[in-house]
């Protein structure tokens, strides 16, 4: 992978042995399409932590530092788990694929070719 080809920088901020940690980390790599992405994971253990990276319950995923999928209300760091409300209703403890695919969009990722 070269500089190149990582646009966006992916962070994906967890409690430590969060279920929905490898879920959304799986459907990231899926919303990638094969395009090459770093895709850090910090483990945040305590409220401090989750003010200074700002965790708003995990996961939280983070593109260049900013959390696409953050409520309109502000959400507050916490150490806590977080759920994800889909186009549909459902709700989920990760972003979907096309959630993501459209938010590494916006991101500035240009679409995977083919």
């Amino acid at each position: 992978m070269n500089e190149r080809d990582t646009k966006v920088r992916i962070t994906v901020l967890a409690v430590p042995d969060c279920p929905n940690a490898p879920v959304v980390r799986d459907r990231i790599e899926a919303a990638l399409a094969g395009r090459a992405a770093q895709v850090d994971l910090i483990e945040v253990s305590d409220e401090a932590g989750a003010v200074r990276w700002g965790l708003t319950g995990s996961p939280t995923v983070l593109l260049d530092g900013a959390d696409p999928f953050a409520a309109a209300r502000g959400d507050r760091p916490s150490v806590s788990c977080r759920l994800y409300r889909h186009a549909d209703g459902t709700t989920d403890g990760a972003p979907s694929v096309a959630e993501l695919r459209r938010a590494l969009a916006e991101a500035g990722l240009p679409e995977a070719a083919g």
